[in-house]
């Protein structure tokens, strides 16, 4: 596993913490109330990579409130990307944002919707939040003080045997034939009558299903082909539960590579990477 890079003690960021939970509750408010309303949907990257005006609205609050209270930090967002704003991760404080994780389940209506929001300091991740306004599910954790979910512990479930386990995953927004063919042939490696999981599900918000890890919903997570603020916050939340984030490979975890594999077991990791076809991507 990775060497954990050394930042300042995690008590100095406790004021980043509240208000990280606070401007997650805010978003949060937009989010609900936008849900069941008609909405004007675009498209970025292909015809299934939607947007919607409540991404961009929310992630520009966000970021002006964020900005307001630390104005020497930086910034990296999911909308602000797609405009064409240069994504750097460096050492200074850098809030990672996803203003609506879930864009087509909230389309849809489906209500697995979240709006994802982190700080990284020294690129490690210290402050991790995951809200579903519309279930009302408040994920936060913070390096070395544990993981949550509305203010209660939470914990990964441990198991370490793929048969005991429910599977995680996500086609992502990609139709390349190349990339749906490898995903059916990684998802095919432990659903098959030799070596299967109990199940597969799939909730179409990479931090949401991050977050059912660390409340031992489900036992094992990978995805190639997500961005850093997609995984950002979730992976910090997992570790704070006792799990376990890594590379796809097995290698470290590295938050701009796009690509993740997270596990209840440091055992149960190892059978997914072993059993993973890997793909390289553009980093973020």
């Amino acid at each position: 596993m990775a060497t954990p890079v050394k930042v300042a003690k995690t008590e100095s960021w406790d004021v980043c913490f509240d208000a990280a939970v606070e401007v997650a509750r805010k978003a949060g408010e937009e989010i609900r109330s936008a849900f069941s309303s008609e909405k004007r949907i675009e498209t970025k990257s292909c015809a299934v990579d939607l947007v919607t005006e409540t991404d961009q609205k929310v992630e520009k609050m966000i970021i002006s409130t964020l900005r307001e209270k630390f104005p020497t930090h930086s910034f990296i967002g999911e909308e602000s990307a797609a405009a064409g704003e240069k994504v750097e991760l460096t050492d200074n404080p850098t809030w990672i944002i996803d203003p609506v994780d879930g864009t087509t389940n909230f389309v849809h209506g489906f209500p697995f919707v979240a709006v994802s929001i982190a700080l990284s300091v020294n690129k490690e991740v210290v402050v991790g939040v995951v809200y579903n306004a519309i279930l009302d599910q408040m994920f936060t954790g913070q390096l070395g003080k544990g993981a949550f979910m509305n203010g209660k512990p939470i914990h990964v479930s441990g198991q370490e045997e793929l048969s005991q386990s429910l599977l995680i995953s996500e086609f992502g927004s990609s139709r390349d034939k190349e990339k749906m063919d490898l995903v059916f042939s990684n998802l095919g490696s432990f659903l098959n009558e030799n070596n299967s999981a109990h199940g597969c599900r799939f909730l179409g918000s990479a931090a949401l299903d991050m977050c059912q890890i660390a409340i031992g919903g489900g036992d094992m997570y990978f995805q190639f082909g997500i961005h850093v603020w997609d995984i950002a916050a979730g992976a910090l939340i997992i570790r704070e539960a006792g799990g376990v984030v890594w590379d796809t490979s097995g290698g470290p975890f590295d938050m701009m590579s796009r690509r993740v594999l997270c596990a209840s077991s440091v055992k149960l990791a190892r059978t997914i990477a072993e059993g993973l076809t890997q793909m390289e991507l553009e980093r973020d």
